[in-house]
């Protein structure tokens, strides 16, 4: 006699929100506590503005930016715990991090054949997690801008992660330079706050679409910001860690 064994159902989770909002860190946490895939979406608009770069491309050029991108060759890591990005086989995850493409990023997330395109590549990672992939089928937590309202419509779980501005740039002031003094705050204010204002012309990440949960982290920490949309998570679809560990 067999041994019943127990299927399975992917789990799609969308993640959206502003600069600063704790969106790569609480997502990465959540997938890896779940067992699911990870992708980050906003990783590869740096990646596509490094590639432009290296290749010489005025980002301002919006056909041959978008020539590029559609033959870049950039392959995602999904595990949440070293996600990685590959580009042309050359490991970019520290470069697209850098102040440099930070200034420049908006000027290719902006352009919309180049959405268009990475789009296509995003909803072709979720579903290849749907069927086997590196979660083995378990699913996948895909965060970004516009993951929750043009890319996964349809996920089981949607969510826009928020905080105040005050809590946003005192964060980023932390990660890019490890004090949140008022120098340091100041220092980041312009990349945090025009990112945003640029990038809300094409995408809607700032107000949660219908259907779409709000967290807002602003007086929380990490592990408390990581709970509260792991609750959201078993709310909606009864998933917890400890299933994912039986599973």
């Amino acid at each position: 006699m067999s041994t019943p064994t127990s299927v399975v159902t992917p789990v799609v989770i969308a993640v959206d929100g502003p600069s600063g909002s704790g969106k790569s860190s609480v997502s990465k946490a959540v997938a890896a506590r779940l067992g699911l895939a990870y992708l980050d979406t906003g990783a590869m608009y740096r990646a596509a503005t490094v590639w432009c770069t290296r290749r010489g491309t005025d980002l301002s050029d919006h056909t041959a930016v978008a020539a590029d991108v559609v033959a870049m060759p950039l392959e995602m890591g999904v595990d949440p715990r070293r996600p990685g990005v590959t580009l042309d086989g050359d490991d970019v995850a520290e470069e697209i991090r850098t102040t440099a493409v930070s200034a420049a990023v908006s000027k290719v997330a902006t352009n919309l054949a180049v959405r268009a395109e990475l789009k296509r590549r995003q909803r072709e990672a979720i579903d290849a997690e749907r069927t086997g992939g590196f979660s083995g089928g378990r699913g996948i937590l895909a965060e970004g801008r516009d993951i929750t309202t043009v890319v996964a419509p349809d996920a089981d779980v949607r969510i826009l992660l928020t905080a105040s501005e005050e809590a946003r740039l005192r964060r980023r002031a932390l990660d890019v330079h490890g004090a949140a003094d008022a120098s340091a705050v100041e220092a980041t204010r312009d990349q945090v706050l025009r990112r945003d204002r640029d990038d809300a012309t094409v995408s809607q990440f700032e107000v949660a679409a219908d259907g779409v949960v709000t967290v807002d982290s602003s007086d929380l920490d990490l592990e408390q910001t990581v709970e509260a949309v792991l609750a959201v998570v078993a709310n909606v679809t009864g998933m917890t860690t400890a299933s994912a560990s039986s599973a």
